[in-house]
């Protein structure tokens, strides 16, 4: 016996059904924001391995475990804040706030990828199971508690770039470059002040009090947010440039020709603050810059200058 209003299994209306929530779970994991998950590859390409076979498959599970993970901790952030994201004016149109996505199944997916992930990890080695649990740690104490805490929000998010890097390094085993290390680390937390500012911006601009979706911004201010990002991108180009230039790795890579890279970082660094600063849109700067193609194009071409200097 079918009980009433729900769609028999095998039926066209519960095939549509079906789809409809795996459309909306992929929505909930946010494919585009795993971009972030390259970073996982940057050990690979600047150790000169980007052409070993068996590294390339190995950053590559790397890659896919991170992805999986972020996917899990999507998921349970936004189970986490469905009430809040239901009073947002853009997140009430996610999968789990608008109700196209059980709180239940969000939270089934996310101990699946999750877990799938950490097991995963054994194959790539003791380090690097305890840097993707460590990365999964961070992030649910993000998610459940920190980021409600200005600066210490940016400041995890900062850690979670650097274990991404520190997590390809592992899972190839190499030594992560200190000067990687730093360029990371300075460039994540200009994204995440950007991202600040940003939300700032448009709540002022809205006349909306948006603190009530992410408790941090009450502890932001748009000026002190302004200088902190063009401190962090003065030093974000800079310990790019002082790494090229360092003799340890002219020698590694047998050039002094990388610094002819470093005008496309400082470019794309000030791409980001015109977005951020100068032409807000309503999208995050993050997902602005995806869309944004001066910016695509920096990228590409830096990511192009790089491979022919380090790999000719």
């Amino acid at each position: 016996m079918v009980t009433a209003g729900r769609p028999r299994p095998g039926s066209a209306c519960y095939k549509v059904r079906f789809v409809s929530v795996v459309a909306a779970l992929f929505r909930t994991l946010r494919p585009h924001q795993w971009v972030k998950n390259l970073f996982v590859f940057a050990p690979l390409v600047f150790s000169k391995h980007l052409f070993d076979p068996d590294r390339a498959t190995r950053a590559g599970l790397a890659v896919l475990a991170f992805c999986a993970l972020s996917g899990a901790v999507y998921a349970f952030n936004d189970v986490r804040d469905v009430e809040a994201d239901r009073r947002h004016p853009r997140k009430r149109y996610r999968p789990i706030a608008a109700g196209l996505l059980s709180e239940r199944t969000a939270l089934f997916a996310a101990a699946l990828l999750a877990g799938g992930a950490l097991a995963t990890s054994i194959v790539l080695g003791a380090v690097f199971g305890a840097l993707a649990a460590g990365y999964l740690v961070v992030n649910l104490a993000y998610s459940l508690r920190l980021k409600q805490v200005a600066f210490v929000d940016v400041l995890l998010i900062a850690a979670g770039f650097l274990l991404r890097v520190e997590a390809g390094a592992a899972a190839i085993a190499v030594p992560a470059s200190p000067w990687l290390l730093a360029c990371t680390g300075l460039l994540a937390s200009l994204l995440a002040f950007g991202k600040r500012a940003h939300e700032l911006a448009w709540a002022s601009r809205s006349g909306g009090d948006i603190t009530g979706t992410r408790a941090a911004l009450a502890g932001y201010r748009e000026p002190v947010l302004r200088w902190a990002m063009i401190v962090l991108a003065i030093a974000t180009c800079a310990a790019y440039v002082l790494y090229t230039l360092d003799p340890h790795t002219m020698r590694f890579f047998h050039e002094r020709n990388l610094v002819w890279s470093a005008p496309f970082p400082a470019l794309g660094i000030a791409r980001f603050l015109w977005l951020v600063l100068v032409r807000p849109r309503e999208d995050s700067p993050t997902e602005a810059m995806l869309r944004d193609w001066p910016f695509l194009f920096i990228v590409t071409a830096w990511a192009i200058a790089v491979l022919v200097i380090v790999y000719r």
